[in-house]
């Protein structure tokens, strides 16, 4: 049975009411937590390419409150819920992690069979919201996670502890880009010390993959310079990204003759150890080295990834990434204990904050190429 001292709460929340229109900041219901659910106290959110992804896309859900990279502390927990209590500093994340059936026992893959992902809408074990607006409407939710809200609910599975000193914003980051980009690199790639690499596209993720190449020892890391799309910035990306990590950057539009990939096979001795496609662009896809291509972004125009059979002969492995191929429970904390380490700077993607009544401002940034990461604070 329910918790019955648990009761509704009312707060605030950025409401997306049609598809690319301005969210709207409006007093919503969020429901007590069910069984194997933690409601979550959201801190401070951040401004993702999906979510940007999800408002433009015309889709049955709306209207729906998007958010899915955020930091927060725990209100209040269901039953059956084990190792959290209220005021627990929590990383609710897309990718859920049991523990306990064989796809979480296993070291090849981060996907949870329990309770698996899913984009939704609706709670991974009932499909129900926990979300409703002023007149009682059921509002949608997104990958289970919903952070544009001053409250959440997530199920257990998706809710990683994180130690209270690590600052709100690099544990919000660690939820999506970071563990995304950090993850790709170190967990499903394995990058090795002394090895080539190669990033085609320099946005939050791509410039987390370089931090995680960094971090695990590659001496050569490469970056297709026209695919540095925010080129708005007020630092230049370019600087931004030898700050990271970048050691070389390629120009298409002063190549000559040569194709990109020809320019980085010479400079990698052959080709790249590792090629991360960050953008989703099936031909970006195919410019990558002979060794491993992860790819993290999902192709913009639905297009078909096609690829000479030949080069899969010489060792050549292409492999999708969610996540990063991280164990959310499992590697959030260990990259945090990077982040207040130094070994990782993700606290420098962030280029720009703002409160909930600005979000809007944070789309703005996003979509002029202004900003990487902007992190949005619920109570300011």
């Amino acid at each position: 049975m329910e918790d019955q001292s648990l009761k509704p709460i009312r707060c605030k929340a950025a409401v997306c009411r049609a598809a690319s229109e301005p969210l709207i900041v409006e007093e919503i219901v969020v429901d007590p937590p069910k069984a194997y659910e933690i409601r979550i106290k959201i801190i401070c959110t951040s401004l993702c390419h999906t979510d940007v992804t999800l408002w433009h896309k015309v889709d049955p859900a709306f209207p729906r409150i998007l958010g899915h990279e955020a930091y927060g502390v725990v209100e209040s927990v269901g039953e059956n819920v084990e190792g959290f209590a209220a005021g627990d500093t929590v990383v609710p994340t897309f990718m859920g992690q049991c523990d306990s059936c064989a796809s979480c026992a296993a070291e090849w893959t981060n996907q949870c069979t329990a309770v698996p992902f899913t984009m939704g809408p609706g709670m991974r074990r009932d499909g129900t919201t926990r979300f409703w607006d002023g007149e009682g409407k059921p509002l949608s939710d997104t990958v289970a996670v919903t952070s544009f809200s001053q409250y959440t609910v997530v199920d257990v599975n998706q809710v990683v502890k994180v130690d209270p000193a690590v600052p709100p914003k690099i544990a919000c980051l660690l939820g999506c880009c970071g563990g995304t980009g950090v993850g790709a690199a170190w967990r499903l790639a394995k990058v090795q010390p002394g090895s080539s690499v190669v990033v085609f596209g320099l946005g939050s993720v791509g410039l987390a993959v370089v931090q995680g190449a960094k971090m695990c020892g590659a001496t050569k890391i490469i970056v297709k310079k026209n695919l540095c799309i925010f080129s708005q910035l007020k630092k230049p990306l370019l600087f931004a990204g030898k700050e990271f990590g970048v050691t070389d950057f390629v120009n298409p539009s002063q190549l000559g003759d040569k194709s990109v990939s020809e320019v980085i096979n010479a400079m990698t001795d052959g080709g790249a150890d590792y090629s991360f496609e960050c953008i989703g662009i099936s031909s970006v896809m195919t410019e990558a080295g002979r060794g491993k291509t992860i790819i993290l972004g999902v192709e913009k125009d639905s297009q078909p990834l096609c690829l000479p059979s030949f080069e899969f002969l010489f060792g050549k492995c292409v492999m999708g990434s969610l996540f990063g191929g991280a164990k959310p429970k499992t590697d959030i904390p260990i990259l945090a204990e990077k982040c207040m380490n130094k070994e990782l700077e993700l606290e420098k993607l962030v280029t720009h904050e703002v409160g909930l009544t600005e979000i809007n401002t944070a789309f703005d940034l996003l979509l002029q190429g202004k900003s990487l990461r902007c992190i949005i604070w619920m109570d300011k």
